[in-house]
């Protein structure tokens, strides 16, 4: 199955609606890069008038997860991912619209390529970047994604 940012909203809508209806959505995906784009409005924000810390993980991790996903499809392989650690830092206050970039696609691809080979569980850390419109850095997350290959 082919992952188009339609398609990929569209599963956020039945199978993550928190993020659906917070306006997280996938802008865009290659085979090295994914773009996920938030707004702050009312529903995304804070006490202190900014993007909430949660709704910021939501997108960073949705992110680098697509990419994860997409590789995995690829590979017609049957493999499980799961998020095992996450860091994060927030620099600025989120407002307007904040998109998250991972573009560690390359990274994935030596990770499950080892994980089919040696049959082991496999870990890789990826990184999320959030900038404002400006190109501001907003939050920078770190996800450690374990993969697995199904028996």
């Amino acid at each position: 199955m082919k992952i188009t940012p339609s398609s990929f909203n569209k599963f956020l809508l039945f199978k993550l609606p928190s993020a659906f209806f917070t306006g997280v959505r996938l802008k865009s995906l290659s085979d090295t890069k994914a773009i996920v784009r938030v707004k702050h409005r009312w529903i995304s924000q804070n006490p202190f008038n900014s993007l909430y810390f949660g709704v910021q993980a939501m997108a960073a991790e949705i992110a680098s997860g697509v990419l994860v996903i997409k590789k995995i499809s690829e590979s017609n392989k049957r493999i499980s991912m799961l998020v095992t650690k996450q860091t994060a830092s927030f620099t600025k206050k989120g407002r307007g619209y904040v998109s998250f970039t991972c573009d560690d696609g390359a990274l994935i691809d030596k990770v499950i390529e080892n994980a089919v080979e040696t049959g082991e569980g496999q870990t890789i850390i990826l990184k999320s970047q959030g900038l404002n419109e400006k190109g501001e850095q907003v939050s920078i997350f770190e996800f450690e994604w374990s993969l697995k290959v199904k028996e």
